[in-house]
């Protein structure tokens, strides 16, 4: 007959304090790494506490210390290759620094984003990094810094929000890729991005009327930097060649196949992310079409798949997992209690050329 299952009790800091020989405050200054104890004594309570298979109540130290050393990580779409890279910058970052992370997904999706950001500062992480989702309310985010919560925005900014951004400077980006394909010779050039209609339509009007708002966002300000490109070469952008589908793979696909049925198609098109350009490869092959020698293709992030697929894809590359790095590191900065003025870190891109971007094909 089996013997019953009895399951080993949990040491305490009561246990521990007992069997080292100090009082329970003392073991618990000893283990929880804050006030003055005696670093022979520090030993001894940290070797008994191995011994007997302690493990801290994380809960009660941050209720002493004020630190529960986590980062709360809202991202807004964990498939993507951009915030996965970027969260393995963050998560190597705060681990070096004895920081745990606490991840949600929110699939572009306020309603999950505010739920996130609740139950992460219920659970008083030390500080955010979000990743915003497009559009709506941030009342969740300006209460969080009020309560003094630092914020870190990955790769977005919010008009109006009084947080420290890390990314890219989009708006140039998108210029730079957009006169690549000029360049090129290209005339009918397509964007595939997610956004809603009504905010690229302001993006890309001639006054621009409400670029300073809409070009916070990462969406707006590479269509800005889009029309910034056509603008320059006095080339008029065509309103059915403007994309305004979702941030997934099938919908760049559902937005290139419309492109191409088009009964005059784009000869090239630019896509804002790398699952864009995902779905815009996927629907050239199956309409049938040859890239680029029918329309050539340029794309945000070097996804991995990049360079393996056939042609390989030119993209703007971004430093996604220096992003993380550089995020998470001013993020801690804050919980140190770093002051001064709102920061706005921008890391460079990289246009890397590859088989992907062609000449403008020849009528007929």
């Amino acid at each position: 007959m089996s013997k019953s299952f009895e399951p080993r009790s949990i040491a305490t800091v009561d246990d521990v304090a007992r069997e080292a020989g100090v009082s329970t405050a003392t073991a618990a200054r000893a283990l929880g790494g804050y006030g003055s104890v005696r670093e022979s004594t520090r030993e001894r309570v940290v070797a008994t506490a191995e011994r007997l298979g302690y493990r801290p109540n994380s809960l009660a130290r941050s209720m002493i210390t004020g630190s529960t050393r986590t980062l709360g990580v809202v991202m807004s779409d964990i498939e993507n290759p951009f915030f996965r890279r970027s969260l393995r910058g963050i998560a190597d970052t705060a681990r070096s620094q004895g920081f745990e992370v606490l991840l949600a997904n929110t699939d572009e999706e306020l309603d999950k984003e505010e739920t996130a950001v609740r139950v992460m500062t219920e659970r008083r992480v030390d500080g955010l990094v979000v990743c915003p989702a497009d559009g709506g309310d941030r009342a969740h985010l300006k209460g969080v810094i009020a309560a003094g919560i630092p914020v870190v925005l990955l790769d977005r900014n919010v008009a109006g929000l009084q947080a420290d951004t890390v990314g890219i400077d989009n708006r140039k980006a998108a210029r730079l890729a957009t006169q690549h394909l000029l360049d090129h010779g290209h005339r009918d050039i397509a964007i595939v991005t997610g956004g809603t209609p009504a905010m690229l339509e302001r993006m890309l009007r001639p006054d621009m009327r409400g670029v300073e708002r809409v070009s916070a966002t990462t969406v707006g300000a590479r269509a800005a930097g889009f029309r910034d490109a056509m603008a320059a070469a006095g080339v008029a952008i065509r309103p059915e060649l403007i994309s305004s589908g979702g941030y997934r793979r099938e919908d760049g696909e559902a937005e290139t196949a419309r492109l191409l049925a088009l009964d005059k198609p784009p000869t090239a098109i630019l896509a804002f992310d790398a699952m864009q350009s995902l779905g815009a490869f996927h629907a050239i092959s199956r309409a049938g079409a040859r890239c680029p020698e029918d329309v050539s293709l340029l794309g945000f992030d070097d996804a991995e798949w990049a360079d393996v697929v056939s042609p390989a894809l030119t993209v703007v590359a971004q430093p996604t997992y220096e992003i993380g790095v550089a995020a998470c590191r001013l993020l801690l900065s804050r919980i140190a209690g770093s002051g001064g003025a709102v920061a706005h870190r921008r890391l460079p891109t990289k246009l890397i050329e590859r088989a992907s971007v062609g000449p403008r094909r020849s009528p007929g």
